[in-house]
């Protein structure tokens, strides 16, 4: 696998984990369990609904086919199941961290260059540029998650969401040259 493989995949595994973690900030800052399933008008999902389909998204697309973890996805749950409880929410985003871990720590030596090995949309993709599509997926929908709940608890506040200083890479630089 060459080098700039590895790196690619190590750096979508830092980015996922990021936003994964964020998502856990977001899910544990709403005021209460019932407002994580409160419908906004104007907005499809609740924060509840989202969190439910990023981690089963990503439980499915790396951990089953990277991970070995033998997830079965079920896509119409993830936006039909109403009031789980906020600590099964948590368990799921812990879950799909491990999925990401195990998927994308020890990269295969095929894993990036190859084609995904599932049709998406009907489409083959290079799973290089599916995996940042994934991290992606995961950041537009975190934002989707932090705007729905500044809305339903009226703080504007944000929980540190995609903090550069939380990248697996980040360390203190040196001082100005």
């Amino acid at each position: 696998m060459s080098e700039a493989a590895v790196l690619l995949g190590a750096a979508v595994a830092a980015v996922l984990e990021r936003d994964l973690a964020a998502l856990q900030r977001e899910v544990e800052a709403y005021l209460g369990e019932a407002d994580l399933w409160r419908l906004v008008p104007g907005l499809p999902n609740s924060g509840g609904t989202l969190a439910l389909h990023l981690a089963g998204n990503l439980q499915h697309f790396i951990g089953r086919y990277f991970g070995d973890t033998g997830y079965v996805r079920d896509r119409p749950a993830e936006f039909s199941r109403r009031n789980v409880p906020r600590a099964e929410l948590l368990r799921e985003i812990e879950a799909a961290r491990e999925a990401v871990r195990a998927g994308l720590c020890q990269p295969r030596a095929t894993l990036l260059p190859e084609d995904y090995p599932e049709p998406i949309a009907g489409m083959t993709v290079a799973t290089g540029e599916y995996l940042v599509h994934l991290a992606t997926h995961l950041t537009y929908h975190l934002g989707q998650i932090d705007y729905h709940r500044r809305v339903l608890t009226a703080n504007a506040a944000g929980v540190g969401a995609v903090r550069p200083v939380e990248l697996k890479s980040a360390r203190p630089s040196g001082p100005p040259a």
